[in-house]
């Protein structure tokens, strides 16, 4: 019997009641988190909730996996790539397919107790996803997309941005009633994509807009450069000088 649940909380929650006994009566031999409708590269893995659901079942000593699938749009139509076209529902089937060798694969090391437990795997799928050139191993990059935000005068459930780099597809059901009204009062502000800072590297961005399937090991900690800490050793035994409100 097959069983799907929902869960309204964050993707950390989701893994975390999930594993926790609660509610199953075994642990999984292995946690996927997603498939995130854009891209989880470069920076934004920092704060991906995609990401973090992986994450949450590795900090658990659980083997673990996040997917994300490089949806474009229109609204991304002015930081397009060479790996371009437009993006629909049934893409997410086509993902989810390209990576049963990688699922498969971890679930045969798992089973073989050859898994290593000091990290968990990141996928990015291209977004002509049918045309991809392959798995490539890469590793974290540094791209980022800028964004500001624009005051606007209503907003409505349904118009989102996940992740930064889309728009809702226009096969996807969306709800028109209003969320918000600037008339009742509420400053409504509207997130948008203003530029893309794009590192060109051998990391996960770059391989990823080429056309591969990029497969991304991760670990828990995020340690400075090395530069920074010994900036800091130096600093830090100044502070006692400014302790007193008369130092600042």
């Amino acid at each position: 019997m097959k069983i799907a649940l929902y869960c309204a909380g964050t993707p950390a929650d989701c893994t975390s009641l999930g594993v926790s006994g609660a509610l199953f009566p075994s642990v999984p031999n292995l946690v996927v988190s997603g498939i995130n409708m854009g891209s989880n590269c470069g920076y934004h893995i920092v704060y991906s909730g995609t990401v973090a659901g992986a994450r949450e079942a590795f900090l658990k000593d659980i083997p673990s996996v996040s997917v994300s699938y490089d949806w474009q749009d229109t609204l991304f139509s002015t930081l397009s790539f060479p790996v371009g076209g437009k993006s629909s529902v049934d893409d997410f089937t086509l993902a989810a397919e390209a990576c049963i060798p990688i699922i498969s694969s971890i679930l045969a090391e798992v089973k073989n107790k050859k898994y290593p437990s000091g990290c968990f795997l990141n996928v990015d799928l291209p977004t002509n996803v049918t045309q991809h050139k392959g798995y490539k191993l890469t590793r974290q990059g540094k791209s980022i997309y800028r964004t500001g935000w624009k005051q606007v005068t209503s907003t409505t459930r349904g118009k989102m941005l996940s992740t930064m780099t889309m728009d809702t597809d226009a096969k996807m059901p969306v709800e028109a009633d209003i969320m918000a009204d600037a008339s009742q009062g509420s400053l409504i502000f509207q997130r948008e994509v203003e530029g893309a800072q794009i590192v060109e590297d051998d990391s996960d961005h770059k391989y990823l807009k080429d056309g591969y399937i990029t497969v991304t090991p991760l670990a828990a900690l995020s340690p400075a450069d090395v530069g920074c800490h010994t900036y800091f050793k130096d600093w830090l035994p100044s502070v006692v000088d400014h302790t007193s409100p008369s130092a600042l």
